[in-house]
């Protein structure tokens, strides 16, 4: 099997889940218990707090760990709104964002929020003077993406947080999708808030994080227990943790040699597509995204039927955002960015990842053309017979 789908989960590290094993079988404790055997647990997740903190470049106090990422949006976007909505109740977003920040925004809409939802231009880029524009008194928080999950265009995050900075105002980030692929340091990127998740970086899926800034105040949306300083009540899940830790501590290692391989390929994928297919379109910025990430158009297909061509053959590639794969409607991110219908309706995405290698770029460019030719052939010989 050849597995373009990284974007949506990538395969567990061998050496995670090695790390993982002696919390699923030896040591079961429940690390808020006091004797020894629990206190082992106990080590665990903050040897993992602090592994995670590394790869962020931040202090070990501002990690608070989640079930994923969707949680970290939910705890920052609610947490925020719900602790501050005396000081105001406007919030500024984009577009583009995954559906785990913007349904927690349509929620807080229906709790009397206003949110502002930024336009992008045509690569995806969020518009900075409109988002300026936008900033009103009453605004206590900006979140925009870091990497956007389907195109994978990287947002000038820095550029964002100075002038939230200099308003006064708290900014979060969903960097879901750049954690672990790219170097990200919230000190530089500047930002209050970021939250992550494990299994889009060799790690378990079900755990994930939320770097909240020193001094940065927030309201818990789970109730129940101390967990986590209080702002993540429940029993933690240790396995988890630790293999969300260690994947960290492997990112740390791994990352440059990662992006110089997957690159690699990345290119080479995207040169013999639009060498070997006529009519393809890259969605997304041409030189700021994600270096694992090709997203595009292919003319006269459709993604459903590219994808499952492609999987009879053994290739995983995507349409775009798998937790949107079941629906019908055509890609918000894609109309975010003026694609037409028919360029929403080809759409293809690969992402590319560490365990990927030449021969799968090889073979895909062989598979993909002949399945692009017959679906075309088909399509013309429908519109000849209603004819």
């Amino acid at each position: 099997m050849i597995y373009f789908d990284n974007n949506a989960t990538t395969p567990l590290d061998p050496l995670v889940f090695e790390g993982m094993r002696p919390f699923l079988v030896k040591n079961y404790a429940n690390p808020s218990s006091l004797y020894r055997f629990a206190q082992g647990a106990r080590r665990a997740i903050e040897e993992a707090r602090e592994q995670v903190a590394r790869l962020l470049e931040a202090s070990i106090q501002e990690i608070i760990f989640t079930s994923g990422g969707t949680e970290a949006n939910n705890l920052a976007l609610k947490g925020i709104a719900l602790r501050s909505c005396a000081k105001g109740r406007h919030i500024i977003t984009s577009q583009i964002e995954h559906s785990a920040a913007l349904e927690p925004c349509k929620f807080l809409e229906t709790q009397g929020f206003k949110i502002t939802y930024v336009s992008v231009d045509r690569y995806g880029l969020i518009d900075v003077d409109e988002l300026k524009k936008n900033i009103r008194p009453d605004t206590i928080l900006v979140s925009v993406m870091h990497a956007n999950n389907e195109i994978g265009t990287i947002e000038p995050i820095k550029e964002i947080a100075s002038i939230c900075r200099n308003k006064g105002i708290l900014l979060h980030t969903d960097a879901v999708q750049t954690v672990g692929k790219i170097p990200v340091s919230v000190k530089e990127l500047g930002v209050d808030l970021l939250s992550l998740s494990a299994h889009k970086f060799y790690g378990p899926k079900g755990i994930g994080a939320l770097y909240v800034r020193s001094g940065v105040k927030l309201t818990a949306i789970i109730s129940g227990g101390h967990q986590e300083k209080g702002m993540r009540s429940g029993t933690e899940n240790v396995a988890g943790i630790v293999g969300l830790g260690r994947a960290a501590l492997l990112a740390r290692e791994e990352i440059k040699n990662n992006e110089r391989k997957v690159r690699r390929l990345r290119d080479a994928l995207e040169k013999g597509i639009k060498d070997k297919i006529t009519g393809v379109k890259i969605n997304g910025h041409p030189r700021n995204r994600l270096y694992n990430t090709l997203h595009i158009s292919i003319e006269d297909t459709a993604t459903e039927s590219v994808i499952i061509n492609l999987d009879f053959k053994n290739i995983c590639a995507s349409g775009g955002s798998a937790c949107m794969s079941a629906s019908i409607e055509p890609s918000h991110v894609l109309s975010a960015i003026g694609a037409s219908s028919s360029d929403a309706r080809s759409a293809l995405r690969f992402s590319l990842g560490k365990y990927n290698s030449a021969k799968d770029v090889e073979k895909t460019l062989k598979i993909l053309p002949a399945v692009v030719d017959k679906l075309r052939k088909l399509s013309s010989s429908r519109k000849v017979n209603k004819n």
